[in-house]
């Protein structure tokens, strides 16, 4: 499975000549609309995660592909055909299976209210979490970690890393970092991948996974 980043949350895995785009939001620009792709999975409402113009243009290049969301999502473009994902729900969409986990964003201070938010696992090797850090207490081989976020400190984050033991690791979420934090941030995912074993690709927006 080729996995390519998007600019911050957006994410593309491909495989066998169809396409899974992940969280394509108001960071993520396409020279030119995705085509053959089997699936648009966004994890929750905030704007850096899904921009409807992204998912509609979207879904009218790609009319069978299957747009999964939370319930916020629906609610907010009822004229995109959702489906409402809830953790445990499995989803597939040939050739990929979609799991979800999670069920809650993390918390960014006590006034703000808590969304729904959804990590999902592709082909039981791939996982994403979102705007959460809820292990998902399976094995993991590609695991994507989040280098900032207003809602995490660099030791959750490394926690995070630890407790997933993944065999590979590469940055997103990272657009509110300057460069220097984000190289702090690839350096402790780095540390922490290596103790299972693994390994860590700072990559940035428009490369792949080694």
């Amino acid at each position: 499975m080729n996995i390519t980043r998007l600019e911050h949350a957006g994410q593309i895995l491909e495989r066998d000549g169809a396409k899974v785009i992940v969280d394509p939001g108001m960071f993520t620009a396409f020279d030119d609309v995705p085509t053959d792709v089997a699936a648009v999975v966004i994890t929750h409402e905030h704007r850096d995660h899904w921009l409807p113009e992204n998912v509609r243009a979207i879904g009218e290049a790609n009319p069978e592909a299957v747009i999964v969301g939370t319930q916020a999502i629906a609610d907010a473009a009822p004229d995109l055909d959702v489906r409402v994902v809830l953790p445990g729900d499995t989803v597939d969409a040939a050739p990929f299976q979609l799991e979800f986990f999670g069920g809650t964003h993390a918390e960014i201070h006590s006034s703000i209210p808590l969304i729904d938010n959804v990590g999902v696992l592709v082909n039981g090797t791939w996982f994403y979490g979102g705007d959460s850090l809820e292990v998902p207490g399976v094995q993991v081989h590609t695991l994507a970690v989040p280098a900032s976020a207003p809602w995490m400190k660099m030791g959750e984050m490394i926690d995070f890393v630890l407790a997933v033991a993944p065999e590979r690791t590469y940055p997103v979420h990272d657009l509110v970092h300057s460069d220097f934090g984000n190289s702090m941030a690839n350096a402790r995912i780095d540390w922490a991948v290596q103790q299972s074993g693994g390994t860590h690709f700072a990559i940035d927006a428009g490369e792949q996974v080694p």
